[in-house]
């Protein structure tokens, strides 16, 4: 399928969480099981020679594709979720994100010394997820091979937050 085909599928809910936000809604996208199957196709054929040894999915939606893809490559899945939801010893960052602000978890021992991770999510908008989510790798030890993003809103710039580190995103919105 085509950026085009993708795009055409999601939903664009406007005054979502709050008013003035603009909500793409990849449920739409995913219902489509030929647009679903295809995405998860891309991103094989994309970090499938890259040795990934965890895919790290940022709660919520990061999870869907996270672990179809962790599935495919043969990498283990880490969910990256909000404090007080993961039962082991965690680290935890607190970050800023386009309408508020927030904290991220993840398991101590969910990455080795050196694994090769994926991180993956359902949108890069001002960066504050990723590059949180990222902070938690590096505590861990994990080398961040790439960040994925479904969709990824350009004009607020999250790309920034993530320098030095490469980032694709299969649809952009300017």
């Amino acid at each position: 399928m085509t950026v085009a085909e993708y795009r055409a599928l999601i939903r664009e809910v406007p005054d979502f969480p709050k008013p003035g936000i603009l909500f793409y809604d990849i449920t739409t996208l995913l219902k489509d099981g030929q647009a679903f199957s295809a995405i998860a196709d891309d991103l094989v054929a994309y970090y499938g020679g890259q040795r990934v040894a965890k895919v790290v999915g940022i709660e919520s939606r990061g999870f869907i594709y996270g672990a179809i893809l962790a599935q495919r490559l043969k990498a283990g899945f880490v969910p990256v979720r909000k404090p007080g939801k993961l039962p082991a010893d965690c680290f935890e960052v607190k970050y800023s994100l386009e309408y508020g602000s927030n904290s991220l978890a993840i398991h101590r021992d969910a990455i080795g010394m050196g694994e090769r991770v994926l991180i993956v999510d359902d949108l890069l908008a001002t960066g504050g997820t990723a590059a949180a989510t990222v902070s938690l790798v590096r505590q861990l030890g994990g080398e961040i091979v790439g960040l994925d993003f479904l969709v990824e809103l350009k004009e607020l710039q999250g790309r920034q937050k993530l320098a030095g580190y490469p980032v694709r995103s299969t649809i952009i919105y300017p």
